[in-house]
Order: C-alpha cells, then sequence, then structure tokens
C-alpha cells in the first residue's frame, strides 16, 4: 500500500508532470475518454485570489452536516496527496488514489496526451468523485480560473470568487482587472455567481456575469467576528455560533458560504440553521491562521501581500501586545521582499529555515530583503527540528509557504 503510494508520488513529482501548463485542451481529451464524469456531478466551483480554501471547506462541511453526501478538492496538500481528496471529510485511502491516478496516467500514454500534475489529479477526482456517487462536489480552483483544469466542468450547480488581489502575476497577470478576468472564467451561461460586493475585481467579474447571463448574487456584509474567553464566534442573524475557523478575515468568506447556501436552497436543496451551526462548529482547515495551544504557535500559508496583511490584522486582534518569533519561508515566485517588510518589527526574532521545495528562497537572499536592521535572525537546516527553535516566552508564527509548514512541522501539531 505505502510503497503503491510513494510510486504514485514519484510519478507526479517526475519532470513531465511537475510543471503548470494552463489550457483545457488536455484535461478535456482525457475526461472525454472516462466519458465525462465531471458532468455527472453537482459541482460547487470556487475560485479567487484568497480565501477560496475556507469557502470551499465550509460550503463542504455545511452540505455534509444537511445530510448530502459531499467530496471536497482542495490544493495544496500539507503531507500527503491524498489530503485533496474528501468524500464527507475522509481522505481517499492510499490504495484508490494510486490506482485511480495510475489507470489515468496510462489512458494519457495510451492516448498521447501528455498530462500535467494538477491535470492528472483533477481527472482522478472528478473520476473517485463520480464512482463513489457523490450529492455533490465542492471545487477548488487551482490556478486562475479560466485555464484551469477544474473549470472543465460545462454545468456547475453554482459558481463563487472570493477576494481578488496580486498573485501568480507570470501567469494570471499584473493587474486586479486581469486576475479578475481570469478568475471570472468559471463563470457559465445562466449559472448563478455569488460575490463580496467589495471584492476588488467586482466590476470585471460582474461584466464576464453579464455577458454570460449568469444571475449575479451579492454576498451581503452581516457576519461579525468575536473573540471571547479563547473561543472564536461568528455573530449574524442575532446569533452567536461557535466557529473553528479563526480570523477576522473569515468575516468575508462566511458571508459568501451563506450567500452560495442561500442560492442552493433556493434550488431546492435542504439546508437548515442547525446544519449550518454543526458545519460552524466542526469545520476544520489545517494552516489558515491555525492556532497550536500546546506550542503557543500560529501557522499560517500567507503568500501573498493581502494575506499577509490579514494575517497581521488577526494577530493584533487575537494575540495584542505579545512579543513575536517568526518563522519564515517563501518560493521565489513570491513578493516576499514586500511582505518580510510589512511583517517583521524591530525587535522580533526572524527564523529561516531550510525546506525542500525546488523554488525555496535561500535565508540569506531573504535577509538582504529587509530593511529594519534591529532584527534578530536565525538559520534553521534541514537536519534540525524546528519543534527545538520554538519561543517559550513569545507568540510562534509559521508563515509564507504552505510547502514549508507541510515539510518542517511533524504531523500532529498541525492536523
Amino acid at each position: 500500500m505505502k510503497d503503491n503510494y510513494l510510486k504514485t508520488e514519484k510519478l507526479l513529482h517526475s519532470a513531465e508532470k511537475f510543471h503548470i501548463k494552463l489550457g483545457l485542451e488536455r484535461i478535456s481529451a482525457i475526461l472525454e475518454l472516462l466519458d465525462n464524469p465531471q458532468e455527472k456531478i453537482r459541482v460547487v466551483h470556487i475560485a479567487g485570489t484568497n480565501g477560496k480554501g475556507s469557502v470551499s471547506a465550509l460550503t463542504a462541511e455545511i452540505l455534509k452536516s444537511s445530510g448530502y453526501k459531499t467530496a471536497l478538492y482542495t490544493s495544496p496538500h500539507l503531507f500527503k496527496y491524498n489530503e485533496r481528496f474528501k468524500i464527507n471529510g475522509v481522505d481517499i485511502s492510499d490504495d484508490d488514489f494510486s490506482a485511480y491516478t495510475t489507470e489515468i496516467n496510462q489512458l494519457a500514454e495510451n492516448n498521447g496526451i501528455d498530462v500535467t500534475e494538477f491535470e492528472l489529479l483533477t481527472a482522478a477526482a472528478y473520476k473517485y468523485f463520480y464512482d463513489n456517487k457523490v450529492d455533490f462536489a465542492v471545487m477548488e480552483t487551482g490556478l486562475g480560473g479560466r485555464f484551469d483544469a477544474v473549470n472543465v466542468v460545462k454545468q456547475p450547480v453554482v459558481t463563487a470568487i472570493t477576494s481578488i488581489s496580486i498573485d501568480h502575476k507570470d501567469r494570471l497577470g499584473d493587474t486586479v482587472e486581469k486576475i479578475a478576468f481570469e478568475k471570472a472564467g468559471i463563470i457559465k451561461d445562466n449559472t448563478p455567481l455569488v460575490i463580496n460586493k467589495n471584492n476588488n475585481g467586482y466590476e470585471v467579474i460582474f461584466k464576464v456575469a453579464e455577458e454570460r447571463k449568469a444571475p449575479v448574487f451579492d454576498a451581503e456584509e452581516e457576519v461579525k467576528i468575536l473573540f471571547e474567553n479563547g473561543i472564536n464566534y461568528a455573530v449574524f442573524a442575532g446569533q452567536k455560533y461557535e466557529f473553528n475557523l479563526w480570523g477576522l478575515h473569515q468575516k468575508q468568506n462566511l458571508d459568501l458560504v451563506l450567500k452560495i447556501t442561500e442560492v442552493l436552497k433556493q434550488k431546492g436543496f435542504k439546508i437548515n440553521d442547525n446544519s449550518i451551526c454543526q458545519a460552524l462548529k466542526n469545520v476544520f482547515l489545517p494552516a489558515r491562521f491555525q492556532y497550536n495551544k500546546k506550542y503557543n504557535l500560529i501557522i499560517d500559508g500567507a503568500h501573498n501581500y493581502d494575506a499577509a496583511l490579514n494575517l497581521l490584522k488577526n494577530l493584533d486582534y487575537y494575540f495584542p501586545n505579545q512579543k513575536r518569533t517568526w518563522i519564515y519561508g517563501a518560493i521565489s515566485t513570491k513578493e516576499y521582499d514586500k511582505i518580510t517588510n510589512m511583517l517583521f518589527e524591530s525587535g522580533d526574532t526572524v527564523i529561516l529555515p531550510d525546506f525542500e521545495y525546488p523554488l525555496a528562497v535561500p535565508y540569506a537572499k531573504i535577509i538582504e530583503k529587509i530593511k529594519k536592521s534591529d532584527i534578530k535572525f536565525k538559520n534553521l537546516r534541514k537536519t534540525e527540528n524546528i519543534l527545538n527553535f520554538l519561543s517559550q516566552t513569545s507568540l510562534n508564527i509559521m508563515t509564507g509557504s504552505f510547502y514549508m509548514a507541510g515539510n518542517l512541522l511533524p504531523e500532529e501539531v498541525i492536523r
């Protein structure tokens, strides 16, 4: 079982697969050979720059709590690829993951289709979810929207677009408008679109929706986040609900999710207040402002400027006046110079780890970009245990890269 998984992982990491090649031709061809499973399941399709993981996880949890057999497809993973494929919160098994991925890769090779890692995973997800007769599949876009492999689905039940900001400039464009246009590529003819009115890309996205005659549902600003006695709450509709996703930014995400559920209810699906209450308490999404009390550690995958700004606001709200020790890592495609100069304050300790990823930025290169001189830096080598470096007297914050968190932290610290 483990050997099969490791062989599949090696295949996905191979030079032929482990790269990004946007476009729908290859994924369409492979799914056609599989008799288009994506068109035989109810898909909720979610795109955006920040927040799409939270919105996807929340939507899936509400549907599951409402009694629907619900699949969830997300990226990236922290420890194993299996984390990306869930049905009712349970990861795909090693055996099933290997079997589906290997079968589809062989089918692609036999038919001369040169699929990438993400295309292979997405095809496997659609087939796995269809074979398991799910009621809903909540599908998170990987990169962009218009040419992302998930977007091969022609008629989702509903689409949603989360906040837009600058990220992946090399592939999506260097302005909010260009990026918003790429994300708007998930909008389908006559299919409801849910969006926050304060989304930076609203005008561009609304225009695309108009052209496609897609009804637009603006998410109302009704949620407030409240932190009392160590418990996080979402407050809306005159009620206070315990909410397992920390962060002030979750207000906007939950506003969006509540509107998605409203649209689904209008379509005749049964979702009640008890299901929403249960889902808010049970939802789990690792490395998104996740707090581990034992190590006084915040784990947050913020890897672009807006996400880092949200992180800073959250730290000020949940942990005011606490001294900070940072564990920071980045990959070279991100604006780590802007992010680090915003996050790090005079007197902070900053641990810069070496971690295994092809585009990881070296320790020295990060230091040379930081303008403040009175910051204490430490380098963490690959052979050293991060838990031995955590401060006993200040709040520890690990951020900058999901890959780093999965690479350095033991699974029990995050799971």
